[in-house]
């Protein structure tokens, strides 16, 4: 019990970090439950972690009906690093010296670490990785890659929301999001 509560405060301070640090800064999206927060948190100036929990309220309710264990597995996850999130987005307001593109890639590398960690004690953050989670249970494929192709469709959803410039460098962090979450999981047997 007490490894599952360390997988969720330091997977969740990652994906924190990863978010208000790098994405931010320079108007990136990420893919998933979280790009659908950081796209309403651009357009609306919503907090994104609070629109992660209210963006994930049907995929709860599936995941009751279908995938309970699952629904109990992610609920604290999904409670931790959108409160996480919202608890350091002060840290969005001093930008990283780090250029870009090595923002889209460390950035996005904290935020597949993060998950990975909590996919390893069978935790996940909720919203639509909770969905790649139930997807890669019942398809018997990795959930690294069902995050990875499930990310890339909200990326591109949320073209209109950003530059291209900033569309092309969310994707670069996507794909580093899914490749660190693969490497995390890529033992992993049952999801």
């Amino acid at each position: 019990m007490y490894k599952s509560i360390l997988a969720v405060v330091f997977g969740s301070l990652l994906i924190s970090l990863g978010i208000n640090l790098f994405f931010v800064s320079y108007h990136l999206l990420d893919g998933g439950i979280i790009g659908l927060g950081l796209i309403f948190h651009y357009l609306w100036h919503f907090p994104v972690g609070t629109t992660i929990i209210l963006l994930s309220v049907p995929i709860y309710l599936l995941a009751w009906v279908y995938y309970r264990s699952f629904f109990y597995n992610s609920i604290f996850g999904l409670i931790i690093s959108a409160f996480f999130i919202d608890l350091f987005t002060s840290l969005s307001s001093h930008p990283t010296q780090f250029a870009p593109l090595n923002s889209a890639l460390f950035g996005g590398i904290l935020l597949g670490l993060g998950v990975g960690i909590m996919f390893r004690m069978n935790i996940s953050t909720g919203g639509l990785d909770l969905l790649a989670q139930m997807f890669a249970t019942y398809f018997k494929w990795n959930v690294g890659v069902m995050i990875f192709i499930i990310d890339l469709l909200v990326v591109v959803a949320g073209l209109y929301v950003v530059s291209f410039d900033a569309f092309i460098l969310s994707i670069i962090a996507v794909t580093a999001t899914g490749f660190a979450t693969t490497l995390v999981t890529l033992d992993m047997k049952d999801h």
